[in-house]
């Protein structure tokens, strides 16, 4: 009979014999980790470190775990979230948690592991309408009697004015999409949505015409990680008994290179009079998200909530363990900052102000959708940032 391997939790030191200041040590039932005491005020980097010694036991490919004693729900989800792995996630027997605690942990395992299936999934496997189709049911699935979409693919993207989308997409032999998702629950019919999120859904960024590096193109299929992050968002808030109308826009296309491709100086004019000159092909985030963000703009929502893996400028300037945050709105920008440091998801503020629209001009349009300099030129992320500015007309 097998035995489940055990993890506890200690805020002991490991034996000497283990070597110094060990985070994680065995024994005859499984695992202890030790939490530095001197990091005891310093909650959020005591559950990374349980994250990171969750990874270590992932490397041993454990069947079976439970943790033992006294876990609470951050521990608890911090572990998942370093054991969970993409080729093997171990059977977990969860701590004892309040009821309310459990039923959270139980909605954020199945949102995450729905958005991280879906970015795991191969460019082949997810095109840009099984994208715009997945989430639409996901949220469907949630609470179908609140949910309504639709999904405007190929050439209709044209006719309906939504250039960007259809200009990067059509590229490809699969059509590029647009997702709308109206979350209307009973008595906000006739509210206009408290909030819109809008998310960047690249299935494959080759770089187009401005092709990217083998290296620079390996992970490309997780450019639609803005899509999968703000479906997922949406599907955890209806988990926690969302209350309020919301709706969803997600921008999809795969950026390829062939004879149908959209070009360098390529002018795109978006429906609500700006136009855009093409300067960079791989720069093609922001010119979807235009699409999405004027929809969002046009449902008169207060709140616009954009996502996306953007530019490497902000990976550059941040490291990977934080998030940028563009706003203009100070307010705003406290607010989610209280907000990130309360989930313990750290984001950091970048520059934005109105003369960052000016940083990318043009000579034949409303601007262009970059600088012709490596990597955006400097404050590139910003840069990107300010694009969004001109587009919205803020």
């Amino acid at each position: 009979m097998s035995q489940i391997f055990t993890v506890t939790l200690s805020l002991q030191p490991s034996h000497q014999k283990w070597g110094d200041n060990q985070a994680v040590t065995y024994h005859e039932k499984g695992a202890t980790f030790h939490l530095d005491q001197q990091k005891s005020l310093e909650t959020h980097q005591r559950l990374m470190d349980i994250q990171k010694s969750a990874r270590k036991l992932a490397s041993l490919k454990v069947p079976s775990i439970k943790l033992d004693g006294d876990w609470d729900i951050e521990q608890q989800w911090h572990f998942w979230q370093g054991i969970n792995s993409p080729k093997q996630t171990p059977s977990i027997e969860f701590a004892k948690l309040s009821e309310a605690d459990k039923k959270q942990l139980d909605a954020r395992i199945k949102v995450i592991s729905w958005s991280k299936q879906l970015i795991n999934q191969t460019p082949e496997e997810l095109s840009p309408l099984k994208l715009a189709t997945d989430a639409g049911e996901f949220i469907t699935q949630l609470d179908a009697e609140a949910v309504s979409y639709s999904i405007i693919s190929g050439k209709a993207l044209e006719e309906a004015g939504l250039v960007g989308i259809y200009n990067v997409g059509r590229g490809s032999d699969r059509e590029p999409a647009l997702l709308e998702i109206d979350y209307c629950p009973k008595g906000c019919e006739n509210q206009p949505p408290a909030a819109a999120l809008v998310g960047k859904g690249i299935t494959f960024d080759s770089g187009g015409y401005s092709l990217k590096s083998t290296l620079g193109m390996l992970h490309m299929k997780c450019d639609m990680g803005g899509a999968a992050t703000v479906t997922g968002a949406l599907g955890l808030a209806i988990a926690n008994g969302l209350n309020k109308r919301v709706k969803l826009f997600l921008a999809c296309a795969e950026n390829l290179v062939s004879g149908h491709a959209y070009k360098l100086s390529d002018i795109l004019k978006y429906k609500n009079g700006v136009s855009v000159e093409v300067v960079n092909t791989d720069a093609e985030g922001r010119l979807v998200l235009a699409d999405g963000l004027i929809l969002a703009d046009e449902s008169e929502a207060p709140v616009i909530i954009n996502a996306a893996t953007l530019t490497g400028a902000a990976c550059v300037a941040l490291g990977d363990r934080y998030n940028a945050l563009f706003t203009m709105d100070d307010a705003m920008a406290e607010q989610l900052q209280t907000i990130a440091k309360q989930e313990y998801d750290p984001i950091w503020r970048l520059p934005l102000e109105a003369f960052h629209q000016d940083n990318c001009p043009s000579d034949y349009a409303t601007t262009a959708n970059s600088k012709a300099q490596p990597g955006g030129g400097i404050g590139g992320a910003s840069n990107a940032a300010g694009f969004f500015v001109s587009i919205c007309k803020l």
